[in-house]
């Protein structure tokens, strides 16, 4: 086991560990920490505690010590110069009529390096953007291309739900969300409905994927044959969330009930294309045209 307190460098960024050593940290401290790129300033998210050693990227890096008011008054001047330094560099991409989005502005804690966050749609030749960055700041120039999620993440906004961006406003890490999570958790599959401001599908699909999984494993298919308290019957819809189906029974009148998993018996076997499994399951899908498909597929990217 190895000592460590977690860090984190943005209001929503990845959480990283560092050797306390003796240092006495609580969390919500400021502190000044050594890392790859040299001294940078982070707060304390996590209380100092014991984990496994494979679960860090050794060597880990120490704690040098909590932020003084000269450290304070460091980074908020960092922040000033970041301001003016997006302004600038907006203007040179202008000049070099660069296909690219400016996003963000950071300078290391330490003054050694101001890095340019941008977005665009392909490879850009910035050499020469680079030379008059270099000429104006007098230090080390990184730009960095990142994606559409990391912009909204840095840019902030207010999700469809109304409410603040997870990514912005506590999601640590981007987890990978697909198409299959949709369909499993019965969404309609129109891109703007389960599509996010960053274009991309909503993280909160994985939020309940582990409890669809669990339940959707004791449930019956949609198509399949079941005895209810009422008779024979077909199931043509599942409530996951309920955990409770929907079933037509057999008849001349048109009688549709929902019932619990413990008040129906799914029969083992059956004719014809109800014990297809997923032919329902996958109906709304194989509906769509291949555009469709293809502007879904471009959402998981």
């Amino acid at each position: 086991m190895i000592k460590v307190v977690g860090i984190r460098f943005k209001k929503a960024g990845k959480i990283y560990y560092f050797d306390p050593r003796e240092v006495e940290i609580s969390v919500g401290d400021s502190v000044i920490v050594e890392t790859a790129r040299g001294l940078e300033y982070g707060k304390t998210v996590t209380p100092i505690k014991f984990i496994p050693e494979e679960e860090v990227v050794s060597p880990i890096k120490p704690v040098l010590r909590i932020a003084t008011s000269k450290d304070e008054k460091t980074y908020e001047k960092n922040k000033e110069k970041e301001l003016k330094a997006i302004e600038i560099c907006k203007q040179k991409v202008e000049k070099h009529k660069l296909d690219m989005k400016l996003i963000d502005v950071e300078y290391t804690f330490d003054n050694n390096k101001v890095i340019f966050y941008f977005t665009a749609e392909g490879r850009v030749d910035f050499r020469e953007l680079v030379k008059d960055l270099a000429s104006i700041f007098k230090i080390r120039i990184e730009l960095r291309q990142i994606g559409v999620r990391d912009e909204a993440k840095m840019l902030g906004g207010l999700g469809p739900c109304g409410i603040p961006l997870c990514c912005s406003k506590w999601l640590g890490d981007f987890e990978p969300v697909s198409i299959k999570m949709a369909k499993e958790q019965n969404l309609s599959l129109n891109p703007t409905k389960i599509s996010g401001i960053c274009g991309r599908l909503l993280c909160c699909l994985k939020y309940e994927q582990d409890f669809y999984e669990e339940v959707g494993k004791r449930l019956p298919s949609e198509g399949q044959r079941v005895t209810t308290p009422e008779g024979k019957g077909i199931i043509i819809k599942i409530n996951i969330l309920a955990e409770s189906i929907v079933v037509k029974l057999d008849g001349e009148d048109t009688i549709v009930k929902e019932y619990k998993l413990e008040q129906i018996k799914v029969e083992k076997s059956c004719k014809g294309s109800c014990c297809k499994k997923n032919q329902l399951k996958n109906k709304q899908s194989n509906d769509l045209t291949n555009e469709e498909k293809q502007e879904l597929k471009k959402l998981e990217g």
